[in-house]
């Protein structure tokens, strides 16, 4: 394992073992995820397709052979028409271009490396997506069962209410009050079984199938011990810096890519062709005549009415750019990691503070129920005591969601929260197979038959 890998957490890494039978765990919904992402496999494209393009400039250094058929006819003064027909074969290989070439393969590759990085990024957005809908949806069923066990608390108390009311303990008002309760927490039921719908929709839409039983979500990930030490490690690891990093690297390829335009090119041409027209040596009748050539070329363009020169102010326009999107996604992400790493110590307090709220609205809410037996206090004290128990239990369930889920969030800020770094231990996309199959630009069966294994392999993932 490496360094990084340990504060992505091992704790993923056996949880199946010790599931019971069909519970879904985090790393099962994750893996699904995974899977399912249409999203992926839109990058994975976008990244084959950039590969293809370090193949395309690789063969601009490669000759270029063509075929010609010519048909044409002509009308002489006498009315004869003169009908020639000729076909040729062509070669032209550029021998010498100053860089302009290498300079093209060095950018293809750099943008192959960036579009690699912004595929990672994906699948970090993926994996956080999965375990939003997780923990979304462990909330919504916990609140469920928060408000299920109200609504028969409730029930008891408005039913002790109507027979206090029946022996003329209370009056018809406190009643009232047990009722409208009542009603406000079957109300706020239905809501949290609406939003549990919600949440099974989304976690579905994620994975690709609705959620069975949910498993406790595993032990919390290790994380560094300072913040500075977490923007450290995001500043190294995160896919969008990697991502950035290669195209202002691509940028500074391409302004010296422009700027290599104004130097000459050197080709070299050969063809060899065959000609059958009316000869004035056969008395006008058709005859062949075969021809061959091979010659040098040397060219360069001294003015192109500023386009060059456009060109190259353009690309180092595009350099500045690159560099200032670098330094501004630094900057993005170390704020990403500051904030997620304030959510934790918010949700760490808030948990420390609502447990001891709890206590002491248990205590009230069991003083007040004492009290109102003795008469010294009312209906609507017992239901103002029920009520702020409640709502604390609501509240903690809230923070120790979001508690779980602000150390994903911050693995996502660091650049960790991969399938390889959690330890999933499922096969993951090789995006080097591909490249290695066409960056050389297959041409021969062999290597033809070798990309279509690739891409059938593809498939099959």
């Amino acid at each position: 394992m490496t360094p990084l890998a340990r504060f992505a957490g091992g704790a993923l890494l056996a949880l199946a073992a010790a599931l019971p039978a069909r519970a879904e765990s985090l790393a099962d919904t994750m893996v699904a995820a995974y899977r399912h992402s249409a999203l992926i496999e839109q990058n994975r494209a976008v990244l084959r397709a950039a590969d293809e393009d370090v193949a395309a400039s690789v063969a601009a250094l490669r000759p270029v052979v063509e075929w010609v058929a010519r048909q044409s006819a002509s009308r002489t003064e006498g009315g004869t028409t003169v009908r020639s027909t000729s076909l040729s074969l062509g070669a032209q290989l550029t021998l010498y271009d100053f860089g302009r070439s290498q300079l093209a393969i060095d950018g293809a590759k750099e943008q192959v490396l960036a579009t690699r990085q912004a595929l990672v990024g994906v699948e970090q957005d993926i994996l956080l997506a999965a375990t939003v809908a997780y923990f979304d949806v462990r909330e919504a069923i916990q609140q469920v069962g928060l408000q299920e066990n109200s609504v028969d608390v409730l029930s008891s108390e408005r039913q002790a209410a109507q027979d206090r009311f029946d022996v003329g303990e209370i009056t018809v008002t406190d009643v009232a009050l047990a009722d409208a309760q009542l009603a406000a927490t079957r109300a706020a039921l239905a809501a949290a079984n609406g939003q549990l719908e919600i949440a099974r929709e989304a976690y579905l839409a994620v994975t690709g199938r609705q959620p069975g039983r949910l498993d406790a979500p595993p032990p919390l990930p290790n994380l560094p011990a300072t913040l500075d030490e977490a923007r450290q490690i995001a500043q190294r690891t995160h896919p969008a810096i990697g991502q950035s990093q290669r195209q202002a690297a691509a940028a500074e390829i391409g302004v010296a890519a422009a700027a290599a335009e104004r130097n000459p090119t050197l080709s070299g041409t050969a063809s060899v062709g065959v000609t059958r027209a009316p000869e004035a040596s056969l008395g006008g009748r058709y005859g062949s005549r075969n021809s061959s050539s091979v010659g040098l070329e040397l060219s360069q363009t001294l003015y192109s009415g500023g386009r060059l020169s456009a060109a190259h102010r353009r690309a180092m326009a595009q350099r500045d750019q690159a560099r200032s999107a670098l330094l501004n996604t630094a900057r993005q992400i170390s704020q990403q990691v500051g904030e997620t790493w304030a959510n934790i110590a918010v949700a760490r307090a808030q948990i420390t503070a609502i447990n001891q709220q709890i206590s002491a609205a248990q205590q009230a809410y069991d003083g007040v129920r004492e009290e109102a037996l003795l008469g010294a206090r009312t209906t609507l004290d017992v239901l103002d005591a029920e009520q702020s128990l409640l709502e604390a239990r609501a509240d903690r369930i809230s923070a120790e969601s979001n508690l779980q889920l602000a150390h994903y969030q911050l693995l996502a800020a660091m650049g960790l929260l991969t399938v390889e770094n959690l330890q999933l231990g499922i096969p993951t996309y090789d995006p080097s197979q591909y490249y290695n199959a066409v960056r050389d630009a297959p041409a021969t069966s062999k290597q033809g038959e070798s990309l279509d294994r690739v891409l059938r392999a593809i498939g099959r993932n």
